[in-house]
This record gives structure tokens, sequence and C-alpha cells, in this order.
């Protein structure tokens, strides 16, 4: 018996980027619970469940979901590992059968950068050690009103704070914290929304 449960803890447009910082990191953190024959077992089944649920979560935003979904479950361990740039534990339980853990792990953007192209998986990720405080949020919209509320109650649903920039020629343009970059992905994807990272922005669309 196993249980697992993971989440991940991301054209310029002239005039609404602002300020440099640290780029965020690639990091995850997975709450695992795993039984085998032997606890020493089943610290590496969590280990490894934890892992790739990790890697699909923090790069999900910046990649192909489907395709990245793929090839991480055909990847070996061994090459997933070397993916890894840190990783923590906290609240490990052990038994004579069972490991349990909350795992932390961050993910090297280069070398994520080269395992995605070498596995085919269209990507935006980018390795570039500063990037700005806040990044725009590019809305083509059909319906300004309903779309332009319907994004902001999916941000405010996941504790995201957007700042309205500007509404012209069928876009909204949003600021949003760079660090909340991966979260907001992943909330306007589940929501049905398309993305296309171009350049440092995001672009979405229905």
């Amino acid at each position: 018996m196993k249980k697992i449960n993971a989440f991940c803890a991301g054209a310029l447009i002239s005039g609404v980027l602002c300020g440099a910082s640290f780029a965020a990191d690639l990091t995850g953190t997975a709450s695992v619970n795993v039984t085998s024959d032997t606890a020493a077992t089943a610290k590496n089944m969590a280990f490894d469940e934890a892992r790739r649920q990790i890697i699909v979560d923090v790069l999900s935003p910046y990649s192909d979901s489907t395709a990245l979904r793929a090839a991480v479950a055909g990847e070996k361990a061994s090459a997933l590992t070397s993916l890894i740039a840190s990783s923590g534990i906290s609240g490990e339980k052990l038994s004579d059968t069972a490991y349990a853990a909350k795992i932390t792990m961050t993910v090297s953007r280069r070398a994520a950068k080269n395992w995605l192209a070498s596995h085919d998986v269209q990507n935006w990720l980018t390795v570039d050690e500063v990037v700005s405080d806040v990044f725009p949020l590019v809305l083509s919209f059909n319906n300004r009103v309903a779309d332009w509320s319907n994004v902001r109650r999916v941000a405010a649903d996941a504790g995201i704070d957007l700042q309205t920039v500007s509404i012209a020629d069928g876009q909204i343009v949003f600021n949003v914290a760079t660090a909340r970059r991966g979260a907001l992905t992943i909330a306007l994807r589940n929501a049905g929304w398309r993305y296309k990272d171009r350049d440092g922005a995001l672009y979405i669309s229905k």
C-alpha cells in the first residue's frame, strides 16, 4: 500500500516589467507514505515516486505536460536523480516495512532544460539566473468582462494577486509576482485556459 501527494511551492511588454531578483527555484514537496517488504525498499520507492512527482509538478508549467509525464514515466531513476540539485527531508518516520516523510527537492534548471530537449519535450523553461519581480500575464479575451472576471477568480482561488495594467486591442495585461508563476499556470490550466510562454510573458486564451 502506498500513498503520495505533491505540490510545487516559473515578447516583453514595455513598461510592465520592473525590478530584478534571483529566479525562483524549481522546488516541490511531496508527502509520502510507502509500505514494502523492508523499510529500506519502502524508502527507495518513496524517493523515486516523490522525485517523479516533483519533476512533473515543477516542470509542467514550462512544458508540454502530457509529453513530460510520458517522458518521466519511462525514464530510469538514475537519470531523473541527475536532475535534482538539492533535497531535504522532514517528519521522517520508519517502521520495519514502511517509510513516511515530507520530501522537498529542487530541480536544476539547466539539467532540466537539457533533459527536456533530449526527450523532445516542447518547453519554455529558461536558464537565466535573473528575472523580474513581476511578469506580464496577457489575456486574449472573447468576452472582456466575463474572461477578466474568470481569470481573476481562478487567481484568487489560488491565493494569487493580479494587478490589471492595461486593456486594449482584445487583450488584458496583468502584473503577477514571479514567485507565483508556477502556481498560477497550474491553476489556469486546470480551469481550461490554454497558455504559452513567450519571452518571459505568459499568454493565455480559451
